[in-house]
């Protein structure tokens, strides 16, 4: 595995459906200027690991930000989704559970915007999943719905995805109170943190998703042979949900462990279930019958 430090985000190839399409990101954007609450005192840059694979893992986040994807003006279908990596909170898978999914929907006319958020689990961090990783889930919805507008998005169809650790946080802002404070002096922070729809994937901490009425619709995936408390657990999400009144898709795939995510070793059928998002999004009427 090789080791660098690095700030800026490094171009990917992303390998799906037997075909080759390079990613090629916009620059990422800091959520905050400045220190971010919290990080007051932290020092060090981002360590990014690269796998044999060349997938790529980032840890001793401190500057939390996004890296939008966005697709060309002809393709481009108004919607946007925040995409949130796993990595148990310790660390951010960023390839396969970030940029692979934000390219394949940029792809498709989705806009799509990789979170780096801090880790409240990576050795001696002390950041907290509930408060400060939680804060920068909430504010990257914010940035994107202020900037709509900018980027040519429907501020009504913004959505998030989280895979594992990540979907933790994108349950966390579908479900709690993270209305906009209209008297905030910062503007991005007068705008609601809710998104419009939410897609959970194989998420993490399933007992503490407790649905009510006014929870995001979701689009909930992952895999029989992954731990028992993924599969079962969410499951047991969607059984909330359905018993709170919240539209919800479930799937479970018959195999692909846990961290499937989006790879170009993917066998089908869980290797189609991006596709099942987008045809959810279109029974939803998020997406047109042409955009699907």
């Amino acid at each position: 595995m090789n080791v660098h430090i690095a700030r800026p985000l490094v171009v990917c190839t992303l390998l799906l459906a037997a075909r080759v399409a390079v990613a090629q990101p916009a620059a990422e954007l800091p959520l905050w200027t400045g220190t971010a609450p919290g990080s007051e005192g932290k020092t060090g840059d981002e360590v990014v690991e690269t796998s044999q694979s060349g997938e790529r893992r980032i840890t001793n986040v401190h500057r939390p930000s996004i890296t939008p994807y966005l697709p060309e003006k002809g393709k481009a279908t108004g919607v946007a989704v925040l995409v949130i990596p796993g990595g148990g909170h310790r660390q951010l898978v960023i390839t396969h559970e970030g940029d692979n999914p934000a390219a394949w929907l940029r792809e498709r006319g989705i806009a799509a915007f990789v979170l780096k958020h801090r880790l409240a689990r990576e050795p001696n961090s002390t950041y907290r999943i509930d408060v400060e990783a939680l804060a920068d889930a909430a504010r990257a919805m914010r940035t994107i719905r202020s900037r709509a507008k900018e980027w040519g998005i429907d501020p009504s169809k913004i959505g998030a995805m989280g895979f594992s650790a990540g979907g933790e946080l994108v349950a966390m802002v579908a479900t709690r109170d993270v209305a906009g404070n209209a008297s905030a002096s910062d503007p991005i922070e007068r705008e609601s943190a809710r998104p419009d729809f939410q897609a959970l994937i194989y998420p993490g901490r399933s007992g503490d998703i407790q649905p009510t009425a006014t929870t995001s619709p979701a689009f909930l995936a992952a895999a029989y042979d992954d731990r028992q408390d993924i599969s079962e657990g969410l499951a047991e999400v969607y059984l909330r949900m359905k018993r709170a009144g919240v539209p919800a898709e479930l799937h479970i795939y018959g195999s692909g462990g846990h961290g499937f995510g989006v790879r170009a070793t993917n066998q089908r059928p869980v290797g189609q279930w991006l596709q099942r998002f987008l045809e959810w999004l279109g029974d939803r009427k998020v997406l047109a019958a042409a955009d699907r």
